[in-house]
């Protein structure tokens, strides 16, 4: 029996991979990262670096050094601690995209801010979807004060998602409840170390910088034993070289700038080389998503994170487009199908819209049947038997049978086909029928079909009285006295 080949994308020969992470090297040895948390530009400065001013130069043997110590693969555990998910290899894992500030509303066909009842309706929906492994903070929230949004989003997100989360902090403040609430989850903050349940975004600001607030983030993460996920933003011709690989080379050289400060704060850290650049358009402006030279881009610093035996993730399988339609699709399917090829571990996308900035329900439905499909494909083609086909052939077509109700066809059906929920493969007379319902329609209503039930029953209600104490105790402290109240069920 022929063993199945996993069908892989590579953009970069392996000598370009190499002259790529040797100027990553060269790059933060002469032109160096400028640091402005003062812990960070410390813990580097001990370390070996050379300083100038806040701009550090890291020596090769020093980004070396934190790459023999780097984990090469991340396990994550739902809330329950079950449901190992490892980053590692060609294992490839979705989750939606983070931090949107706004939903699409299907009912008007209009984008508007989210709130908490949205939020909630959100991380019910992730639960309920199958392709979708990990969940994200995927909205924040309009009716909390800003200063609390993270550790509100997160709160929200336990309580009605049992799958392990990405997320991140928008002050350094919000790292402390996020920590405690994760530690009562998993049951104490070791437990939480031996079986991690969220990752933490860190955005290095391109080029070559990392704020106070993200180099925090990781030194946080990295005491605590939880993963970093760095989210290395170039921006061609505008904040990075207008060439592919020199913006590769670039998010390389931020990526390992990060690598070093997390292994000096504690050897073993782990961390994702991760990202999210653009094909700056420099007629509209904007940062495409859905652009080719985008999805260009991440599928090759991929590759540089495999080489460096690192797990990988990237922004792909999400659109730039404003609503639910055929370009959404389009730039949907693509970069879903280009990241699952590439191999890359984390693929944060599906739902979103508008260039990261706005979620849509119908639209997180529609990307979990592209997900599923893109799951398919990489599974690759199977031989299930030996013959293939030839005895299957001489018993039924002589005496003129058909396969439909063979053994044959109900042993395998379901192995080698999928069969997606509101992907349109009926004939023309049942849609005429059905009133010409669009993607978008039959997306809509299998939200309303997933929505309805309780959310899931992991949670014991004293760990939900424990959130409550610590969600309650950092709005008083930010002048917030009732929390915003949960939709009834």
């Amino acid at each position: 029996m022929h063993s199945p080949i996993r069908p892989s994308l590579f953009l970069l020969g392996n000598s370009l991979v190499d002259a790529i992470i040797d100027e990553a090297f060269e790059v933060l040895e002469k032109v160096g990262v400028m640091i402005e948390n003062p812990e960070v530009f410390q813990l580097l400065s001990d370390g070996g670096a050379r300083a100038t001013g806040q701009r550090i130069f890291l020596p090769r043997g020093m980004v070396e050094s934190a790459l023999a110590t780097a984990p090469s693969a991340v396990t994550l555990y739902d809330c329950r601690g079950e449901n190992p998910r490892l980053l590692a290899g060609e294992n490839i894992h979705f989750d939606p995209g983070s931090a949107a500030l706004r939903i699409f509303d299907h009912s008007t066909q209009t984008q508007r801010e989210a709130t908490t009842a949205d939020l909630v309706k959100f991380h019910r929906l992730v639960d309920r979807l199958e392709n979708i492994t990990l969940q994200s903070t995927g909205l924040v929230s309009s009716d909390v004060p800003s200063q609390i949004a993270d550790a509100h989003r997160l709160w929200i997100a336990l309580q009605n998602c049992v799958k392990p989360i990405v997320t991140g902090i928008f002050t350094v403040e919000g790292f402390g409840p996020m920590f405690e609430m994760l530690a009562i989850v998993r049951g104490s903050g070791s437990a939480l170390r031996a079986k991690p349940l969220a990752v933490f975004d860190a955005c290095p600001s391109p080029p070559l910088k990392w704020s106070t607030l993200t180099a925090q983030s990781v030194l946080d993460c990295a005491r605590a034993g939880i993963p970093s996920e760095f989210v290395a933003m170039p921006m061609t011709g505008a904040t990075a070289p207008v060439t592919l690989t020199g913006a590769v080379v670039q998010h390389t050289a931020e990526n390992l700038s990060g690598i070093v400060f997390a292994q000096l704060a504690q050897p073993g850290a782990p961390v994702i080389f991760g990202g999210s650049p653009a094909a700056f358009d420099m007629r509209a402006g904007t940062l495409p998503m859905g652009a080719i030279e985008t999805m260009m881009i991440d599928v090759a610093y991929a590759q540089i994170g495999k080489a460096l035996n690192l797990p990988t993730h990237a922004y792909m399988g999400l659109s730039d487009s404003k609503c639910v339609d055929v370009q959404a699709g389009l730039e949907t399917g693509m970069g879903a199908v280009l990241a699952a090829l590439a191999g890359i571990n984390v693929i944060s996308g599906p739902g979103m819209l508008d260039y990261e900035n706005c979620q849509s329900l119908e639209k997180l439905v529609i990307d979990n049947e592209i997900c599923g499909m893109t799951l398919r494909l990489v599974e690759g083609i199977r031989q299930r038997e030996e013959p293939m086909a030839l005895q299957l052939l001489a018993e039924l077509v002589p005496g003129g049978g058909d396969f439909l109700t063979s053994a044959h066809t109900l042993r395998w059906l379901r192995e080698e086909h999928r069969f997606p929920r509101v992907i349109d493969r009926g004939n023309t007379q049942q849609w005429l029928n059905d009133g010409r319902p669009t993607l978008p329609d039959r997306a809509s209503h299998r939200v309303t079909d997933l929505l309805t039930g309780p959310p899931p029953e992991w949670i014991a209600p004293d760990t939900t009285k424990e959130l409550r104490r610590v969600m309650e105790s950092y709005a008083r402290r930010n002048g917030m006295e009732n929390l915003p109240l949960l939709p009834v069920h």
